[in-house]
């Protein structure tokens, strides 16, 4: 026995040293700054996507890394992994409008970039978180919703996922034909893809509706098939659910003995991976079986065993519930400083962009004027070279008038003068005549 525990121990430390390994590489991928982008974001979305169940508050911070290096280098598939990894954290701590919120808007990032695949996995996870809050009809309509994109691209894996999830909204309905229905579907999509845990699970399920149904025996058939391929998948976790499965049907038909004999078996493998929630329902079973059969004693030692951890449960749920709380204050409280910063940087840049608008508008005014001066000194030199132009021709026309003028002077005063000469020289001056008639008188 303390051998099977010291090996225990040690494989436990063997993955426990292996995870650690593999995060410190991540860790140095993401840190070297000279790698490309595409791989830095590939290490932080891996180390992320690695606590979002267990710490999912660490996985949020570092998936917040994540985001801000996506919008940096403007990569949109990065960003949308980003919000579905915070989707997946809040939705692991219960918080379903948070995780609502996010994968709503890793949808709208799909939905830009056309990536049909992505927009049916964001369906995909909205129904989860639809069908967590008991909102089964708005949980119906986003699986359906992947369903027809995943057989419109053909995913047969993710198309057996989608028809289980399907069945299971259905289960919860009480509408168990259907269930039936979808849960075939599934695991013969799984059955044709090889996909073993899918199978498994799918027995399980059908199993359990089998038994809403109170049929029994198909239900133990299925139950037995599921735990027979959890064995042989080593599935510690899957085989401890199909014992406590077992456990209850022996128990609902009223055999004891393999009541015990099962939800003991459930017990000692939820002991050993630390399902704390298997070893409490176990423990349920177990005194309840115990109290049936006459044996009192171990049925109370189970009992306290099973108050005992349903107290603890309670008291790490309100724990984790104030520190959900806590959390989601100091988020709050940061989201609301950034949101101040952000407005007072905004009020900032829009006074900056105000100021730059108006040296702008001055400028602009400046340059305005500058060009209808510009304009005006240039149509008035337009006009002056016009009116000078003018002047020029009509001072070439007035001494070409002036020239002719003086021309026709000179010929008019010739004339005259000549005229004058023809005059002398064809009429007798008037002191000849006077002389010529003082002679005649005399004579």
């Amino acid at each position: 026995m303390k051998k099977t525990f010291l090996f225990i121990i040690l494989i436990i430390q063997y993955f426990s040293f292996a995870q650690t390994k593999k995060l410190d590489s991540l860790w140095i991928v993401y840190n070297n700054k000279t790698l490309a982008d595409t791989n830095r974001l590939r290490a932080i979305h891996d180390i992320a996507w690695t606590y979002n169940s267990n710490n999912p508050d660490t996985a949020i911070i570092l998936a917040e890394r994540e985001l801000k290096l996506a919008r940096t280098s403007k990569q949109k598939k990065w960003e949308g992994r980003a919000y579905t990894t915070i989707g997946v954290s809040f939705d692991n701590k219960r918080n379903y409008p948070r995780a609502l919120e996010f994968y709503l808007k890793d949808l709208k990032i799909c939905e830009e970039t056309k990536d049909k695949e992505g927009i049916a996995s964001c369906y995909g996870n909205i129904g989860i978180v639809y069908k967590n809050q008991f909102n089964y009809s708005k949980a119906l309509d986003y699986y359906l919703k992947a369903l027809k994109i995943h057989e419109e691209t053909g995913n047969k894996i993710e198309l057996g996922n989608c028809l289980n999830n399907i069945g299971s909204v259905y289960q919860n309905q009480g509408n168990y034909n259907k269930a039936f229905e979808y849960y075939l579907k599934s695991l013969k999509m799984r059955e044709e893809t090889g996909n073993k845990q899918g199978m498994g699970s799918c027995y399980n399920n059908i199993g359990n509706t089998y038994e809403n149904v109170s049929n029994y025996k198909k239900a133990l058939e299925y139950y037995l098939k599921a735990l027979k391929i959890k064995e042989e998948t080593n599935d510690k976790q899957g085989k401890g659910i199909c014992y406590g499965n077992i456990g209850w049907l022996y128990n609902t038909i009223a055999n004891y003995g393999l009541t015990i004999q099962y939800s003991d078996s459930e017990l000692i493998i939820c002991k050993e991976i630390g399902d704390i929630e298997g070893e409490r329902e176990a423990y349920e079973i177990l005194a309840t079986a115990f109290s049936k059969t006459g044996r009192y004693k171990e049925a109370y030692q189970n009992h306290v065993k099973f108050k005992a951890l349903t107290d603890s449960i309670f008291n790490s749920e309100n724990s984790k519930q104030l520190g959900d709380l806590k959390t989601q204050f100091e988020v709050e409280k940061k989201e609301a400083e950034l949101k101040i910063k952000a407005e007072v940087q905004e009020a900032i840049s829009a006074e900056e962009k105000k100021k730059q608008r108006i040296i702008i508008y001055a400028v602009a005014g400046v340059l305005l004027l500058v060009v209808v001066f510009s304009l005006f000194l240039f149509n008035r030199f337009r006009i002056t070279q016009k009116q000078k132009k003018t002047i020029e021709e009509q001072k070439v026309l007035v001494d070409d008038a002036y020239e002719k003028l003086h021309e026709k002077n000179k010929e008019v005063t010739d004339s005259i003068i000549y005229a004058r000469r023809i005059q002398r020289a064809l009429i007798t001056s008037e002191k000849y005549i006077q002389n010529r008639l003082t002679r005649l008188i005399r004579k």
